[in-house]
């Protein structure tokens, strides 16, 4: 096995999904967070059926790098969820049922209407589960992924303090003069670009998983936000690291092998939560 994995490794494409599944991972696991704890978990799901329906535009558009396309659109569905959601009309899980479920039919629609490929169920079904794409990127698509990587992580630093308030407590956050709204659609349009990087990882149907698993996992062991932080994010990789590497000796997908791993660590954490629990009583 070792000189298996030695092999691929020899290989740059192999050295890229490494790369780009690793930031994906720790930047997604860090946001999870938060999503989880202010229950907006289904936003990630919602998002990232929207990219979707922008993956068949830009299909349709016949554009070459769809992710210059589909990384605004989704930004903007993030920005009308954010906005819709505060709307008293429309609650926020109603708008963004609304809007994933219409852009997930609009897209399947144009992609039967103006399929360039005679493939059609295979393309879909690797746009939503997630295929072998990611052992296919160019130089270029892991320089914009770690580029992007880079700039969640920083403004996760940056603004840690902001997100931490506005996570517990938004109406003390707002009395104590922080700008809950700003950095309610910071979160936001973050999180609308984890979910582009994700699409080619997990797919767009298993990006919520790659989320809320580290989070919950997390949760069952560490009670602070700090410990649940660093544990979602270490979880994460080393998950989307065995993942990876499984499915390239094994064959089996990328995505669907990182989300087994995940499932199989929020067991773990879980009894490890029972027993910590038990010895306590």
């Amino acid at each position: 096995m070792i000189e298996s994995l030695g092999l691929y490794f020899s290989f740059p494409l192999v050295r890229y999904a490494l790369i780009v599944g690793v930031l994906i991972a720790l930047c997604s696991s860090l946001l999870g967070v938060t999503l989880v704890l202010r229950r907006f978990s289904f936003i990630g799901d919602g998002l990232s059926h929207v990219a979707f329906g922008a993956m068949a535009i830009a299909g349709v558009l016949h554009l070459t790098d769809d992710m210059l396309f589909v990384l605004p659109f989704t930004v903007l569905a993030a920005i009308l969820l954010l906005r819709t959601g505060q709307n008293t009309k429309i609650k926020g899980d109603a708008a963004v049922a609304m809007i994933s479920v219409g852009a997930l039919a609009v897209g399947y629609l144009l992609l039967n209407l103006f399929s360039a490929s005679a493939n059609l169920s295979g393309d879909v079904c690797s746009t939503l589960f997630g295929s072998m794409s990611i052992l296919t990127l160019t130089r270029t698509e892991v320089w914009l992924c770690a580029a992007l990587s880079v700039v969640v992580l920083v403004i996760f630093i940056l603004f840690y303090n902001r997100i931490f308030a506005v996570t517990f407590d938004e109406d003390f956050a707002r009395a104590a003069g922080t700008r809950a709204e700003a950095y309610n659609l910071l979160i936001a349009v973050v999180i609308a670009v984890i979910i582009v990087l994700a699409m080619n990882l997990v797919g767009s149907l298993l990006i919520s998983a790659l989320i809320i698993f580290p989070a919950m996992s997390a949760m069952r062991v560490f009670r602070s936000f700090r410990g649940v932080t660093v544990c979602s994010a270490v979880l994460s990789v080393v998950c989307a690291v065995l993942g990876i590497l499984i499915s390239v000796i094994v064959g089996t997908p990328v995505g669907s092998t990182i989300v087994a791993i995940d499932i199989a660590a929020f067991l773990v954490c879980c009894a490890v939560s029972g027993i910590k629990g038990g010895i306590r009583k």
